[in-house]
This record gives C-alpha cells, structure tokens and sequence, in this order.
C-alpha cells in the first residue's frame, strides 16, 4: 500500500523524543510534505518561528550530522532522490491524514501496547499488594506526571486511609519521605513521565534508600526511573504532538487503582460505602 508523503514523515520521526520546539518544527515538515526535501535551514527556521540553530539542534536530535543530511534523508524518504522540487504531474492523490488523526491513531496503538503488556499481571498485582498494604501511602510527581499523581491520589484516598502527595523538591521532599517512613510506609509509587525530572529520579534514589520499596509507572521498562524502581509499571506517551499525550498511562492510573481495590476486596467495599454515606450527608454531589 503506497503511503502519503505526510505519513513516511511521520514515520521518520516515530519514537522520537524531541522537545516541544523541536515537535513544532517535525509539524511544519509534515505541513509542508511536498517540499520538505527542499526547504533551507532558514526556510524551515521561518515557517516553524525559530531559530536556524534550532534547525540544526533538531537535526542532530534526530541522529544527523547536521540540517543538510536531514534535508538529502527527506528526500529520500518522500521521493526516492527525485531530483527537483515536486511538480503538478508528480503529484499523486492521498486521502489526507489530519494531525489531530495521526495522534489519537498512535494513541490506539499505545493503548494495545499497554494491554499487551498487563497480559502478565504479576508486576500489577504484587505492586497494588505492595502499594495497598503501605500506610501511610507516598505518592510522587513532578512536572507533567503531577497531574497523573493527584489523581491517583485523589481517588486512592477513597480506599486507603494514608494516601501523601509528593510535589516538594530537594530537602523539604527530604522531610515528607522521612515522616512517611517513621509513620510505618514501606512503600512509595512514583510517576515518572518524559522529560524525566533530574530532581524526580534523585527522588527515587533517595527514597530506595530510607527503606521504601519503589513502584514507578513511566513511559518505557528502560526509562532512566526504571533502574532506580522496584517495581515498573510501563505506559507508552504519545509524542506526535507539541506535547505529550498521556493516553495509556492515565489508563493505568485507573487499572492500578482497581487492582488494589481488588488486593483487599472487604476493606475497600467498606471504606467506599463510608464515603458514599458521608457525601450523601454532606449533599457534596448533586442529585
């Protein structure tokens, strides 16, 4: 099946860890497909709204020695060293593929990555054991994993009575690992997402060594968080747009908090009953 230019692109650039200038820039190629082959450094600087050192930076990222080995590699990858720009008569017709389609396409495929992998339920069972039976409870995210954290802490607090958000940096996270630990915590879960935090990995090496058992959910089984766990949980990101979509991993959010629902099935129903008497008292939600 023949490709469209705006796809062997995308292509090109799948798996790439790139920074949200750079992202802007592999957009602008995939805008301009037909004549991404053939755009100057300064060319493509203007139409992304960068710099031409960015240009350049975002061609070494991807493994080239500079702009023009990306440019003869477009090329190739679009037409096979057709030698000029594309003209009318080379052009062939290919259903468009919007950005918007191309993202949550990737973010299917991430999700049957996902599954793929929880077909082994040991890591998720012995981690949500772990997690459930540590009291209190630390929970850890930094930067774009602090939004997976709080929600995770958000509803793990409706069955479980200790649940202690870590967002501190350096000795104030220093502080809350050591009360966790003298309050009787055994282990902490940690979200650890790309651009992978210098402060959040020194966080799980400071925690491995007051004692805890470390449970990390990250983007891959060799991320920079996984030596540094106990236990992963891997989640695939999506990086085909400005920013990262965090699709499978908040996914596994919901998955790791049912399976410690079910590691401890009694206490959980009677905590979430307590809960739903006490928000029915309180009229929290509306009818």
């Amino acid at each position: 099946m023949t490709t469209s230019p705006r796809q062997r692109i995308l292509d090109l650039f799948d798996g790439q860890r790139l920074t949200p200038v750079q992202r802007r820039i592999a957009r602008i190629l995939v805008e301009h497909a037909g004549q991404a082959g053939y755009l100057s450094s300064g060319d493509l600087a203007t139409l992304a709204g960068v710099s031409q050192p960015s240009v350049t930076r975002f061609a070494t990222a991807l493994g080239f020695e500079g702009y023009p080995a990306l440019r003869d590699q477009l090329r190739v990858t679009i037409d096979g060293y057709r030698h000029g720009p594309p003209t009318a008569d080379d052009a062939v017709e290919h259903p468009a593929v919007s950005e918007v389609e191309q993202a949550l396409s990737g973010e299917i495929a991430n999700l049957q990555r996902l599954s793929d992998t929880l077909r082994d339920t040991t890591p998720l069972t012995e981690a949500a054991r772990l997690l459930m039976g540590s009291r209190p409870l630390p929970v850890l995210g930094m930067r774009a994993a602090g939004a997976l954290a709080g929600a995770f802490a958000y509803f793990a607090a409706k069955v479980h009575p200790d649940v202690r958000l870590l967002q501190e940096q350096g000795s104030l996270l220093a502080d809350r690992l050591e009360q966790a630990r003298a309050a009787g915590a055994v282990a902490m879960l940690a979200f650890v997402l790309p651009r992978y935090p210098r402060e959040a990995i020194e966080a799980l090496r400071e925690a491995r060594a007051a004692g805890f058992l470390v449970v990390t959910v990250t983007d891959s089984p060799v991320s920079p968080a996984a030596s540094e766990s106990d236990i992963v949980l891997p989640a695939p990101v999506g990086s085909s747009m400005v920013f990262d979509l965090h699709t499978a991993p908040m996914a596994l959010v919901t998955i790791l908090l049912q399976a410690m629902c079910d590691s401890a099935p009694a206490e959980t129903q009677e905590r979430l009953e307590a809960f739903e008497r006490s928000v029915a008292t309180r009229q929290v939600f509306l009818p």
